[in-house]
């Protein structure tokens, strides 16, 4: 089945425009971001940061400080999860607009209208009851995913505070604007699960993800070594050529993304860029692909508004809204 809307906002209704093949270009390189003495070597990770959010959109980050063993445990939990069986995981299943529990092929992109190939837990504190598997299903799985959670959160506030520095916000501005203590704080952990392929696909509108934008403003992605797939749309005229780029995944590297919501805020400054996530080719693995993101999405009583004031201000939680809606098939 194929679905395709009028949207209230132009970013989703010009992803209703770019869910063709396109063409693929590696000649274009991702820009590599060294995070480590982030303290002694802040202002040149600032600069480097800014140039890649503002020409690219995507850039990916080493010396982090998030050990590769925690990332590799966080996967091992995600694996678990999902091989559970599904009558296990439907129960808990997702919140309809609270960004919490498991789906299963419920995601519909604008760009496709089919249903992304995947399913996914996703991990939204404050909205977690009754979403979580008891310990005796999985053992530790919500205090693991809780404290790679707070990990992912913590990194993602120091990458936000040099775009903080950028635009002439105070140096916490995004700390506080995704503060965890509070009761409407909505970033999001997600484990995605990609769906082996029992026959070789050959529908070209089945993607594992198709063509989109992030709502948030900055999205985390760890990617799992051997299993590629994604690909971002960057470099000179790639938006009007549909020229994609493959992100390839390597240990301990975090393929990080700006989204459009830290795109409103900055006045368009900052690029909020396409990327998908392909079908794996006929000579390539048909086995399952595991990744998992976060997703930095301001408090919902945030009011997002940028310096110049070139969108109309909106909170957070407006924002986020109708994203989710045109994106999931809910009932």
């Amino acid at each position: 089945m194929t679905i395709k809307k009028n949207y209230q906002l132009d970013e989703l209704n010009f992803e209703t425009k770019i869910g063709g093949q396109g063409i693929e270009n590696d000649d274009f390189e991702i820009p590599i971001i060294d995070m480590s003495d982030f303290d002694e070597r802040r202002e040149i990770i600032t600069e480097q940061l800014w140039e890649a959010a503002a020409e690219v959109g995507f850039f990916q980050l080493i010396h982090h400080g998030i050990p590769i063993s925690e990332i590799e445990h966080a996967f091992a939990q995600s694996e678990a999860y999902f091989a559970l069986p599904a009558a296990v995981k439907n129960k808990n299943a997702l919140k309809a607009g609270q960004n919490a529990g498991w789906e299963f092929k419920s995601q519909i992109r604008p760009s496709t209208g089919t249903q992304d190939q995947k399913e996914s837990f996703q991990i939204t504190v404050p909205n977690m009851t009754g979403c979580w598997p008891s310990d005796t299903v999985l053992l530790n799985f919500r205090r693991d995913m809780l404290a790679f959670e707070d990990r992912c959160w913590r990194l993602g506030m120091q990458v936000l505070s040099c775009f903080a520095d950028k635009l002439g916000f105070p140096v916490d501005f995004f700390s506080i604007a995704h503060d965890k203590s509070k009761q409407d704080y909505q970033s999001t952990l997600r484990l995605l699960h990609y769906l082996p392929m029992k026959t070789v696909p050959n529908d070209p509108k089945l993607w594992r993800a198709g063509a989109h934008t992030d709502f948030d403003c900055l999205t985390m992605v760890f990617q799992k070594e051997g299993q590629g797939g994604l690909q971002v749309c960057a470099g000179k005229n790639a938006k009007e050529q549909q020229s994609w780029t493959n992100a390839v995944p390597r240990t301990g590297v975090i393929t990080c993304n700006i989204g459009d919501m830290l795109m409103r805020w900055s006045d368009d400054k900052l690029k909020s860029t396409l990327h998908r996530v392909r079908m794996p080719k006929p000579e390539e693995s048909q086995a399952s692909r595991y990744s998992m993101a976060f997703f930095c999405q301001a408090n919902k009583k945030v009011v997002i508004e940028g310096p110049a004031k070139k969108y109309p201000a909106m909170t957070a939680e407006e924002y986020l809204q109708l994203r989710i809606n045109a994106n999931f098939n809910q009932n």
